[in-house]
């Protein structure tokens, strides 16, 4: 549990994003996970996924496409080692972590994945003033550890349909800092209970650009429809006591 990730690893549908290679999201692995994956390829799962979203092709086209993308041999494993991640990851700052762009996250909220996803969670670690000013529909705010420990591992959210998966996806006001240390955390504290290497949460993604890019790129997704910065001049007494609670 010593060494959950590896060492350290945005936005959107414009500029397609280029990927990396992965490696495991825990370094010390009894399953190697598969690493050649082609760059052209993922890219081409992620402008898969994202023109499902603009163009809205019919139900059973989308789900024919999603089915070919896990049809693909060259994903990486999720964390108990037992199936491919789901979701088209983008390259982001840690390369421990999976990164998923604003617009697969707009797939899943409009339910492209249903058939395979039985419980999507969207946390949002940001402080109370900046999930109240704005937030993704449906996304819980889990700013502090013990939060996350109450609502995640007290009674945890797992399939009740074993070829159906749970996942979660994490992200702050950038995903640079609350959202990828509050991931770590759910994994470290989820490896505790468990023998190795099952968990409760084995597929774990970051919003890459956080909030403030899923914002802007879609904002019929949020509500109310609004970004309220975490350096808001009128929430100073606010963040400093936020801040001093996360220590």
């Amino acid at each position: 549990c010593q060494q959950l990730f590896c060492s350290p690893s945005g936005p959107g549908s414009v500029p397609s994003p280029v990927l990396k290679q992965g490696q495991p999201l825990d370094r010390d692995t009894p399953v190697k996970a598969k690493q050649q994956g082609t760059v052209a390829g993922s890219c081409d799962q992620e402008a898969l996924v994202e023109l499902v979203v603009l163009l809205e092709p019919s139900r059973s086209a989308q789900l024919e496409e999603i089915e070919n993308l896990l049809a693909k041999d060259d994903q990486e494993l999720i964390g108990d080692f037992s199936m491919p991640h789901l979701l088209p990851v983008v390259e982001g700052k840690d390369l421990g972590l999976k990164y998923i762009s604003p617009g697969t996250l707009a797939a899943v909220l409009t339910g492209h994945f249903s058939n395979f996803i039985e419980s999507s969670i969207v946390v949002d670690c940001r402080y109370p003033y900046e999930y109240e000013g704005g937030h993704v529909k449906g996304a819980v705010n889990l700013p502090l550890q013990r939060d996350v420990e109450k609502f995640l591992l007290k009674q945890p959210i797992v399939p009740l349909d074993a070829s159906k998966r749970g996942i979660i996806i994490f992200h702050c006001e950038f995903s640079v800092e609350r959202g990828p240390k509050m991931c770590k955390f759910l994994r470290g504290r989820d490896r505790s209970c468990h023998e190795y290497p099952q968990l409760h949460y084995p597929e774990l993604y970051i919003l890459k650009g956080g909030y403030r890019e899923f914002f802007f790129q879609f904002p019929s997704h949020c509500e109310p429809r609004d970004y309220r910065p975490m350096e808001h001049p009128a929430f100073k007494e606010e963040l400093r006591r936020f801040r001093g609670q996360s220590r």
